[in-house]
Parts: structure tokens; sequence; C-alpha cells
């Protein structure tokens, strides 16, 4: 993965809006809607090709395709591995009902946009990878975006998601245990990796399972537990990863990318002496949000790994407020001081702009508008700490 040697670079933690006629289309198909697939294959070209020349106007010097084409950053799987059928009753984020006042002011919205992801098809066969036809098709798009853009990014990344929070959120009733559940969903996914990586870009692992699901699925259960639930994940992700270029790889760790109080996160504490274990190159990680946004600290008490590189995030995805380039360079400055290695810090964002079809926090114009102060910031970062 490319360092920031010269100037502080930017990336972010990828999926951007999608216009509103793909969106629906999208989430007919989620629904199980019929939908026209060349239609849909049309449309999903044309978003792609905007997201990547967006990217290059505001600035973005690690890039993807914006994950355009998927309905989510995870339930895409279903058309890649068999074994997924029916659906999930997947357990609401605790913090969401725990205050019944805002559960009544996100009620209407949060019901009608999540229902893709709290219902996602379940497993209920043998998971096996056995169509690479999707991940192809989207590659080739993003090429051909770059060639209509006729520029390119110092460096692509493509996202996959973590084995944990594939069988947290698509649940099992096949195999005997959750464990050798996420150990059947890594090897599966390896497939998928090894082409991502054949393919030139940066691997992103998408892990929002590893502080998440603390207050999701192991909501009930002893600290311990989740604990466990963390190692047992990264060890199938290592083993996943054998033999593969760590030096390509970042993992994204988040506790959820949606609008609540979060009173019930897993401190960064708890999970980060494990995260640091991975077999990865990186960590893009949740750093602009009120709840999570003094951990610059943690950091600082713990050795990072002197390979790694950091994606700090420094946008919030969550709030249409657009922090001021200002802020950004001020949590840029702490990341860094924090590792101890301005070099080793990219700025980023907490999380994406379009988690799934139609459910966003942030509008679309305010979006890029983010982007740029990202950009603005991570140019008075670079002059502050690199000269």
């Amino acid at each position: 993965m490319k360092r920031s040697e010269t100037r502080i670079l930017t990336t972010h933690a990828g999926s951007l809006p999608r216009p509103p006629e793909l969106a629906a289309l999208l989430a007919r198909r989620s629904r199980g809607e019929k939908v026209d697939a060349r239609e849909l294959a049309r449309v999903a070209e044309a978003a792609t090709e905007r997201a990547v020349a967006q990217q290059l106007a505001c600035g973005i010097d690690v890039g993807n395709d914006g994950e355009q084409p998927r309905e989510s950053f995870f339930t895409h799987v279903r058309d890649r591995m068999s074994g997924f059928r029916g659906a999930s009753q997947r357990p609401v984020m605790r913090d969401l009902v725990l205050f019944t006042s805002f559960l009544a002011l996100k009620a209407p919205d949060f019901q009608r946009d999540m229902v893709s992801l709290l219902s996602a098809p379940r497993a209920e066969g043998p998971v096996r990878y056995v169509d690479a036809g999707p991940l192809e098709g989207e590659l080739a798009a993003y090429r051909r975006a770059l060639a209509a853009a006729g520029r390119s990014f110092v460096e692509s990344f493509w996202t996959s998601p973590s084995p944990g929070i594939v069988a947290c959120a698509m649940q099992n009733v096949h195999y005997a245990s959750l464990e050798d559940y996420v150990d059947a969903v890594a090897d599966a996914l390896r497939t998928e990796w090894e082409r991502i990586l054949a393919a030139g870009c940066v691997l992103q692992i998408d892990a929002p399972d590893l502080a998440m699901e603390r207050h999701t699925l192991f909501a009930d259960r002893p600290l311990a537990e989740f604990l466990g639930f963390v190692e047992h994940t990264l060890a199938a992700i290592g083993r996943a990863l054998a033999g593969l270029p760590r030096e390509q790889v970042r993992l994204h760790v988040c506790w959820g990318n949606y609008e609540a109080p979060h009173v019930l996160d897993v401190a960064l504490e708890e999970i980060l002496p494990r995260v640091l274990e991975a077999r990865v190159g990186g960590l893009v990680l949740s750093m602009a949000n009120p709840r999570h946004a003094h951990e610059h600290r943690v950091l600082a008490r713990h050795a990072w790994p002197k390979d790694w590189l950091l994606v700090a995030g420094v946008i919030d995805t969550t709030t249409n407020y657009v922090e001021h380039p200002e802020l950004v360079a001020e949590r840029l400055e702490q990341a860094a001081a924090a590792i101890g290695d301005p070099r080793r810090v990219l700025a980023g964002t907490d999380c994406g702009f379009g988690t799934a079809a139609g459910l966003g926090e942030v509008a679309h114009e305010v979006v890029w508008e983010k982007l740029r102060s990202l950009r603005e910031g991570a140019d008075l970062a670079t002059r502050r700490l690199l000269g």
C-alpha cells in the first residue's frame, strides 16, 4: 500500500452515494422482484463512471468504484456464494431501542431502509464461492470508468466483507456453530480476496463485526464471549490470507454506520490489542464520530506495528455537517502523533456513505463537499507534518 511519503494521501471507506434510479433497482432486486438485468447493468455502469469522476475531482488519491453495483457492503455475497436462502432475523443494534423517544424519531425511515440488512438471506446449506462473474464485472466496469476519466488514482482499493459480518448478519441454520460458519465463510472469501489482489488493488476487508457485534449479536452476552468471537474471526481471516501479500490488505473496523446514541459501543481499548495482531498491513478506523474521536489517545498507548498504515477516519459519515479543513488537519496531526509517523497515515472517512442501496445519512451533494474538505485538510496537515 502507498504511504504518504510526500503528501498525506486521501481515501475513503468504500461506499459512495448511488443515484436514485440505481438505488431503486438494487432495492427491488434485493426484495426478490424481477429487474431487467441489462437495464441494471447500464445504470450501474453510468453510476460507476460518475463515482470515479467525482472522487478524482474531489482529490481522492486511493479510490474505488464506490460499490455502485452492490446492494450493500455484504449481502451481495448471495450472488457469489452457494448456501444462502430464506431470510434472517437479525437482532437490532441495542442502542437503537434503548431510548424510546429516539426510536420514535427514527422508526419510519429506519424500518424502511434497514430491512435489507436485517432480513438478509441466511445460510441454509454449505457456503462456497461459486461465481466470480459479478466481481470480475465490477472490476471491468471500474477499469472502463478510469479510461473514460482519462486519469487514475495513485492506488485503487476494493472492498470485501469480513467472514464475521457475513456470519453474524446472514444467520446460520446449517453449521454446527457460529465458529464453524465463520471458518466456512472465510474459506469461501479467499477466492474473492485472491482475485482482488491479483487485479492490482488493495484489499479492504470490511469488519464492523469486530466492534459493532458487541451491541448487536453479543448484546446480552459477557464481554469475554464477544472478545472470543473477535479472536476467532481474526484467526479465520489470517488463515484465509495465508500466502497472500498482507502488505496489500487493510482492515476496516467500525461501530456501525448509523446515527444513534452509540452509548453501548465497546471501547477501542478492549479490542485494539487483538486487532493489532491481525495478519494485514493496515487499519481503517473510525476516529471522527463523537463517540470515538478521543480514542487517538488509545492508539498512543499501544505499540503500532512497524509496517502498518493507519487510514484515520477524520470525516463523520453520519452527519451533514461538513468538517472544516482545519479540524481535518488537527485530527490527522493527532493520528500521526499517536502512531509516531505521519508517513504511515492516510486521511479517510469513518465508514461508507452508502452502506446499502437507499441507506445513507448524508445528502449526496454534501458527501462530495466532505471529500473536498478531506483533501483540503490533508493538504494543511501535509504542510505541518511533512514540510
